[in-house]
């Protein structure tokens, strides 16, 4: 296959407006030229690609979209994909497998497209036994839930995911279980069994009463406060300046859904100005933005195809449906990752 003639032109999405919705905004071009690689960069066939609420957030922000988001732009961050062309003195060769991250902008992903230039820096080899298809939506997701956890837990602790059933935290759970931590999810009662099929020890149902208050009653329950919080969702901010009453107070609070909108940016900085003895956050609140390094790419890998993890994923689309993937990943429902079959391969 990586004989295959490479066409002159290709398919890309783009969009050059985010007003009212990305989605509403988003159109096929047709005859596009390939295109140029620098000399760090890959020429690559795009197979597939993962869809992650960092596509949109950014856009549709009020300031940053419209003053920092340079348009026309085309979304996408996680691909998987053909090398055509290696970069300049890479060790990778024409036909190998992919997949990584498009771009190291953090505002622009540019994956959405039948042919990139892919930083070498950002991408590494699918290890046999991981499908084209399943690699382009692993990066951001499996990243996110790794590194927001890892660096802070041990065997035996306590953690809480706000959200299980989504791309991180479908991850999340099970990388926190390989740790040896206890693991504790937030979903809706219709994806509890998933949760806990994939290692959850217990499940609350965010839609029967207030989750602060299941919160409180678990720590309380167990007879330990739970030692680590990852916030997926960002729905409700009392949960962190509420987190003393069922956390240690060693505890971190890891937000991992923030985006630019005005809603976050004013928790954000209430976080910081208001005291706890006023009603202001007792815990240690890290904002997380996710490091794409290539090591731990690559181990994530090794553990999909070792078993350890299990990918899961919500729906596939193709290319041309692009809008209703997009519809898809912002109903909030998604169950795990959403992923744009590209070349139509079904890998």
């Amino acid at each position: 296959m990586a004989n295959n003639p490479t066409p002159s032109t290709m398919r890309i999405w783009k969009f050059a407006s985010a007003q009212g919705g990305l989605e509403k905004h988003l159109k096929l071009h047709t005859s596009q030229p390939l295109p140029k690689p620098k000399p760090n960069q890959h020429l690559v066939q795009v197979l597939a690609v993962g869809l992650n609420p960092v596509d949109y957030k950014p856009a549709e922000a009020p300031l940053i979209g419209r003053l920092v988001v340079v348009k026309p732009i085309t979304p996408g961050f996680d691909f998987s994909g053909r090398i055509i062309t290696p970069a300049d003195g890479s060790s990778l060769e024409p036909g190998q497998l992919i997949f990584g991250q498009a771009s190291t902008n953090p505002l622009a992903g540019g994956a959405l497209a039948e042919h990139i230039a892919a930083p070498t820096e950002t991408v590494c080899l699918i290890p046999p036994g991981l499908s084209p298809l399943i690699a382009g939506g692993a990066p951001v997701a499996a990243i996110t839930a790794y590194g927001s956890l890892i660096p802070h837990i041990r065997a035996g602790s306590r953690v809480f995911l706000n959200g299980g059933s989504g791309g991180v935290g479908t991850y999340g759970i099970q990388i926190a279980k390989a740790a040896g931590a206890h693991v504790t999810v937030s979903c809706s009662a219709r994806n509890a069994d998933l949760c806990r099929s994939l290692g959850a020890d217990d499940v609350l149902d965010y839609t029967t009463r207030p989750l602060l208050d299941q919160l409180r009653d678990a720590a309380a329950k167990a007879g330990r406060p739970f030692d680590h919080v990852v916030d997926n969702v960002f729905n409700d901010p009392a949960l962190y300046y509420q987190a003393h009453t069922y956390t240690t107070p060693s505890a971190k609070f890891i937000e991992v859904a923030s985006g630019p909108s005005l809603a976050f940016i004013r928790f954000a900085i209430g976080t910081q100005i208001w005291p706890g003895f006023l009603g202001g956050g007792r815990r240690k609140l890290v904002i997380f933005i996710s490091e794409n390094k290539r090591e731990t790419l690559e181990l994530l890998a090794s553990w999909i195809v070792e078993g350890k993890i299990k990918p899961v994923t919500d729906q596939v689309f193709a290319m041309e449906d692009a809008v209703g993937a997009f519809e898809r990943l912002k109903t909030g429902r998604a169950v795990g990752k959403v992923i744009i079959d590209v070349a139509g391969k079904g890998q």
